[in-house]
């Protein structure tokens, strides 16, 4: 994964980080800057984000497991391949991320506050997912499709290394 968080500590001398930025950069990586210390990091905390509301919508029968995964890998994968969530609200609305925070500001508050008492994961719901993934691929598979996703990551960074970044 080309991505790299930099998190620099309260003594880090404020300099280093756009030329460790440069560097990365010249060496085919995605840095970020952290600005300080958070647990999980950007990256965890988003996909934590994101299974909160997957474990709850497969929890409450809203959708199987394996819909949940087609909702991502066929919506919101596709574009969040090559854009993220800023850029998406921004070119999803006529007149830009203020106009769509207006349009849809509202909706995505009432979502979350629906939201608002998170629960651990149960046994009972791992094991209903469990059980829904192991039907759809056997265990002992786990290896040879963890191998499959890996070239297909390297295929697609090498096709989004090859494309013009705009």
């Amino acid at each position: 994964m080309p991505l790299v968080e930099l998190v620099p500590a309260p003594w880090t001398d404020p300099a280093i980080l756009p030329w460790l930025r440069a560097a990365m950069e010249a060496l085919g990586q995605a840095p970020i800057v952290v600005k300080r210390e958070i647990e999980g990091f950007i990256l965890n905390r988003l996909q934590g984000a994101l299974l909160k509301e997957a474990w709850a919508l497969f929890e409450e029968g809203y959708a199987s497991a394996a819909d949940i995964d087609l909702t991502v890998s066929h919506g919101l994968g596709l574009r969040w391949s090559f854009m993220g969530p800023f850029e998406t609200i921004d070119l999803n609305a006529p007149g830009g991320v203020d106009d769509y925070a207006r349009r849809l500001g509202p909706l995505y508050h009432s979502i979350a506050q629906s939201r608002a008492n998170p629960r651990p994961w149960s046994p009972e719901l791992i094991e209903r997912a469990r059980s829904e993934r192991r039907a759809a691929l056997a265990k002992e598979k786990l290896p040879e499709r963890s191998a499959w996703r890996d070239r297909r990551l390297m295929a697609l960074v090498a096709h989004r290394r090859s494309q013009p970044s705009e």
